[in-house]
């Protein structure tokens, strides 16, 4: 159904519910309609037969925390037709903000210029920048009406300084980077300070201008050299720019001054991953994201950095290795195939994320792992990796040596180069990243096999598991390097050893 029938359609029953003297069940459905077509003038038509109501209908659409962006826009529209167009914005910018693709904002009221005088400035600056927060650079064109508020309101209150940096970080993100420049500058001439600084830095950098970003990162450092976040922007603003020892210079300071704050952290290891290459400084992320569950924001630092890598965001497009001959092993369960369909995916952020996802596995049993193994569905992205991940999640107290989910992986891992060693292996790495215990043992595990297997048919996928792998010597991390620069040799053909090994007990 497309959107303007979906809206005709939640229209209709708004109307008959109105019709019915249902007016909860209108709001409802009006809700709906708004979400579909925020713009469209039949739904604003029956919005203001509920404006008629007592009290202006606006009992029918309560703002609270979990309010959906329709019932947010249809308060809006109710207090903006009960002349309080100011106290409805705030709730406009709120659905705005949690979905920026839809036009909330395309109606007249918010462009008069009688709104820009009526809200006042300092709450207007918070509107802003709590709308700035939930969405990307470059936003989408949906956001413009409320940059047409900031010239109203910047026309009645040229000097408020928090209005201009607001409205500047408004204006980059919809790509008016020259009116950005020049409302952050006047807005750090006003009032100087760290914020102002910021903004400003950020309009320049935004409008390609390097130099004058820098320059105004710099002064909001002096403003507060103990804000670590200023020194991890300059950072990588330098290392975008082709910096990378200034960069990493800065990082420096910061954690000269907090060797634990985790906006210089993330960018520490991201930008010396980006000088050498080095896999473990990824892992020390990992590590210390492991270790700091309560960081100031979110990063992505990463899964950046894991990107459009083999192995580390997801499996290699590579021809597919043969799954054997029909396996003796039973066949998985129902449930067993459900849950895995739940979780498979050919990409994850990073190795850490892949052992997360398969959590929901734990309600799988070995066995019924084993046989997804045997018998992989068809309709499954790379099951058999998964299947291996889930493995993980058994008897996880058990100390890795020990383990049973350790014993279980050998065993797999042990043969041929074929789809199941290559996600057993594959499981095995991933337990080196959640798990420093295992890392020694997991790296001599990849050198043996990569050496026992080096000049067969099928090697560079197992090459490309090696440089996945923490811990890993130096000269096993230059073999794998070396295999992986030559062309790709034909997969081997063979039955699968599960096949022959498992049986569901």
């Amino acid at each position: 159904m497309d959107v303007r029938r979906a809206a005709d359609r939640a229209l209709e029953q708004a109307r008959s519910a109105l019709a019915t003297d249902q007016p909860d069940k209108a709001a409802d459905h009006l809700a709906g309609a708004l979400a579909h077509a925020p713009t469209l003038p039949e739904v604003h038509e029956v919005l203001g037969r509920l404006a008629a109501r007592p009290g202006g209908g606006l009992d029918l659409f309560r703002a609270g925390p979990h309010a959906s962006p329709g019932r947010l826009a249809a308060r809006a529209h109710l207090l903006a037709a009960a002349g309080r167009p100011e106290d409805g914005l705030p709730l406009l910018a709120a659905a705005s903000g949690q979905a920026p693709a839809a036009d909330w904002a395309g109606i007249p009221w918010v462009v008069e210029p009688a709104l820009g005088v009526r809200i006042e400035p300092g709450l207007l600056a918070q509107v802003l920048m709590r709308l700035c927060t939930r969405v990307g650079e470059p936003a989408p064109p949906t956001l413009r009406p409320y940059l047409t508020v900031v010239r109203h309101a910047l026309a009645a209150y040229p000097e408020h300084a928090m209005l201009l940096g607001a409205g500047s970080a408004l204006a980059r993100r919809v790509g008016e980077h020259d009116l950005a420049v020049d409302w952050a500058s006047r807005g750090a001439r006003v009032r100087p300070s760290k914020l102002g600084e910021i903004w400003l830095g950020y309009a320049y950098r935004s409008a390609g201008r390097l130099p004058e970003a820098l320059a105004a990162l710099r002064r909001a450092v002096a403003h507060d050299p103990d804000d670590l976040s200023v020194y991890a922007d300059i950072a990588g603003t330098l290392a975008d720019n082709g910096r990378l020892e200034d960069a990493l210079s800065w990082v420096d300071r910061a954690l000269e001054r907090d060797p634990d704050y985790d906006c210089a952290v993330h960018t520490a290891h991201r930008l010396r991953h980006r000088a050498d290459g080095d896999l473990m400084h990824l892992v020390r992320l990992a590590d210390y994201i492991r270790d700091h569950p309560d960081e100031s924001h979110e990063h992505t630092d990463l899964a950046d950095c894991c990107r459009d890598t083999a192995w580390l965001s997801g499996a290699p497009v590579a021809a597919p290795l043969p799954r054997g001959n029909a396996p003796v092993a039973g066949e998985p369960t129902a449930d067993a195939v459900r849950r895995l369909r739940q979780v498979a995916s050919l990409s994850w952020a990073h190795p850490p994320a892949a052992y997360d996802a398969a959590l929901q596995l734990i309600m799988v049993s070995p066995p019924d792992l084993l046989a997804l193994l045997a018998h992989p569905p068809a309709d499954v992205a790379v099951p058999e990796i998964w299947a291996c991940l889930g493995l993980l999640h058994h008897r996880s107290e058990e100390a890795w040596l020990d383990s049973e989910r350790r014993r279980m992986l050998l065993e797999l891992v042990d043969g041929g180069v074929d789809r199941v060693t290559e996600a057993a292996l594959f499981a095995l790495i991933v337990t080196a990243w959640v798990d420093p215990s295992a890392r020694a043992d997991v790296a001599g595990v990849v050198t043996t096999r990569l050496t026992e297997v080096a000049s067969r048919p099928g090697a560079r996928s197992f090459a490309e598991l090696a440089l996945a792998t923490p811990d890993l010597d130096q000269s096993t991390r230059q073999l794998a390097a070396a295999m992986t620069r030559v062309p790709p040799l034909p997969r081997q053909r063979g039955r699968s050893r599960l096949s022959l090994r498992w049986r569901r007990g």
